[in-house]
């Protein structure tokens, strides 16, 4: 019999998330998407002239947009989790649908706002602040507008752009329709040869198996509803890719690629540093390759083999409650206060545990201003699910803790730091299991994982950013993407990046089709600057304690009140260079060589 999943309604009430947090009802949420609605009419009654010529209005205004950003954030959150737990569902994706316009609607009458504010003298902005002194609440938000005064456009223009939001983002969600409700999942025999469903959450588990026939038939089932479908695929990312581009144009910028990162406040110098930092040390790579076919001792290493335990199987499964138990104990370094939230968070359903039928697949956090954040689980029962909720875990406290300390407007820290919280909370709990075992064996599985994170966040996702940044020069260049053109150019690069030592199988061409970062509009390059980040951060805060400890929280707490590059500078590290990157890359030279040893 095969392995089915359950359906939304068979799942246990303690294995989801609180959404009646954020409404008791469906008729409370309805009733605030109403007043939504009604006070984003009210936003549009306000002139240019009362926004820049009256301080009093522009405070006034302000006031409006903050609570009317709060009662939005709650909607949306709603609406959305709602959606993410069972994809199928045509009700609650009509109410994310509604949702979705009623955002798209406040983004549009913002716009002009915006644009007012954007184009008003510095002279009369600080006579403002002087005259009425509340406004200044406000100031970092307003500061961050005008930085972006030279690709901000007309009244008329900005309102434009603001309502085609809405028709882009159409793109990404019929590719997250097409990839997680619409597919029917192949079948494949387990090692027992009982027939399983081979969902996105359960295919990098088959890939674990210690069992060739899994992983390869796995592999090979998996990719080909993909390459059925290659030409739907290339048809959406090509759209998105132009989408990209047609915003970066109409705002003045020389790329999309520039224009991602200077929304975010980061050089664009970081990007190519990255790709550059990650070429220069592309030789651990390989020697991470070679070792891994040296130890699983086969003749060809393929695609289909780069995620099997290099070990052999770990036989201990790890239980939901074990892996809290084990991240908890591994962040008491951060201090009491950061485990009583992360605590709270486990105990009091923050947290959406496992994968039932059309529940969205992988994991995230979603921040809430006025409630808490959620997070989304697929939990599998091995230390990838425990480390991956350690991961969203940090997401999540850092917007607990954004939100706690800034106002709504400020508490959106940039994306380019998102991933650091994260990847910190799993460096800690890497060293934590390290130090916590004297299991030779069990230390081997660590460090293997530990080399799988470099893989994967390093590796892997610097060369998903080198493919994001290729095709959209494609695109800049007047070039179609064509699902061969696609397939061909991520193909060469899984051959750079991996050398010599593994087969490229073919079925990897297809690999972009199933990543949904790349409708992100350039995402993934920051889990690899992330990742070097938290490396040097996790090192601080073990060797020096509280000072680091200190920094770190302030970091946290900072919201978007500087620069991303500014508050990681004063958390102790300069991501304007490439030092960091190769220091991590050192780093897993450093944990190779320790794995030969191991296993000698």
């Amino acid at each position: 019999m095969a392995k089915e999943l359950l359906k939304r309604s068979q799942v246990a009430e303690a294995d989801t998330w609180a959404l009646e947090d954020l409404y008791k009802t469906e008729e409370a949420f309805l009733e605030d998407a109403g007043r939504i609605s009604q006070m984003t009419e009210e936003l549009k009654g306000f002139t240019q002239e009362q926004v820049t010529k009256d301080s009093k209005k522009l405070l006034e205004c302000y006031q409006k947009m903050e609570v009317l950003a709060a009662l939005l954030d709650r909607a949306v959150t709603y609406s959305e989790r709602n959606a993410d737990v069972d994809t199928a569902d045509s009700h609650y994706q009509s109410l994310s649908g509604k949702m979705m316009g009623i955002y798209h609607n406040f983004e549009t009458a913002l716009a002009p706002i915006n644009s007012w504010i954007v184009s008003m003298e510095e002279e009369t902005l600080q006579a403002f602040y002087r005259e009425t002194p509340a406004l200044c609440a406000y100031r970092i938000a307003i500061e961050d507008l005008r930085r972006l005064k030279a690709h901000t456009l007309s009244p008329e223009m900005e309102g434009l752009l603001a309502a085609s939001q809405e028709m882009g983002s159409a793109v990404a969600k019929s590719y997250s329709l097409l990839a997680d409700a619409d597919f029917e999942n192949p079948m494949v025999a387990d090692e027992s040869g009982e027939l399983v469903k081979v969902s996105t959450g359960r295919f990098v588990p088959m890939l674990e198996s210690q069992d060739v026939r899994v992983r390869k038939e796995a592999f090979q089932a998996y990719y080909a509803r993909y390459e059925q479908y290659k030409n739907t695929f290339a048809s959406l990312y090509e759209g998105k890719a132009k989408a990209n581009f047609f915003y970066a144009k109409a705002r003045k910028y020389g790329s999309s690629m520039e224009a991602a990162v200077d929304a975010n406040n980061v050089p664009k110098e970081v990007y190519y540093n990255l790709i550059e930092a990650v070429h220069e040390n592309m030789h651990y790579m390989h020697d991470y390759v070679a070792l891994r076919k040296k130890l699983m001792g086969v003749e060809e290493l393929h695609m289909y083999d780069v995620y099997v335990p290099i070990v052999g199987e770990m036989k201990e499964k790890i239980t939901y409650a074990q892996a809290q138990e084990e991240i908890a104990a591994a962040l008491a370094v951060l201090g009491e206060g950061y485990v009583s939230v992360l605590k709270e968070g486990f105990g009091n359903r923050w947290i959406d545990k496992y994968e039932n039928e059309g529940k969205r697949s992988g994991a995230y956090s979603a921040g809430c201003y006025s409630a808490h954040p959620y997070v989304l689980m697929n939990f599998q029962y091995n230390l990838d699910s425990e480390f991956t909720l350690a991961h969203e875990m940090g997401h999540a406290l850092h917007s607990y803790y954004s939100a706690k300390h800034n106002n709504i407007f400020d508490s959106e820290y940039k994306i380019f730091v998102a991933e650091v919280a994260s990847t910190c909370n799993e460096a800690l709990l890497m060293d934590y299991l390290l130090k916590h075992t004297e299991d030779k064996e069990k230390k081997a599985h660590l460090i293997n994982y530990f080399l799988q994170q470099f893989r994967s966040t390093l590796y892997r996702q610097a060369m998903f950013a080198e493919f994001e940044l290729l095709t959209h020069q494609m695109v800049e260049n007047g070039e179609a993407l064509t699902a061969e053109s696609l397939k061909k150019l991520y193909y060469e690069l899984n051959v750079q990046y991996y050398g010599d030592a593994v087969v490229v199988d073919p079925e990897i061409a297809i690999e972009w089709a199933r990543i949904p970062h790349f409708y992100y509009n350039f995402y993934v390059y920051q889990y690899a600057t992330s990742f070097a980040a938290s490396m040097a951060l996790s090192k601080k805060i073990l060797e020096e304690g509280k000072p680091a400890v200190d920094r770190y929280l302030k970091f946290l707490s900072g919201g978007c009140s500087k620069s991303p590059i500014e508050l990681l500078k004063d958390a102790g590290v300069d991501m304007a260079t490439k030092e960091p990157i190769c220091e991590a890359l050192k780093t897993f030279g450093e944990l190779i060589q320790e794995m030969e040893r191991l296993m000698a």
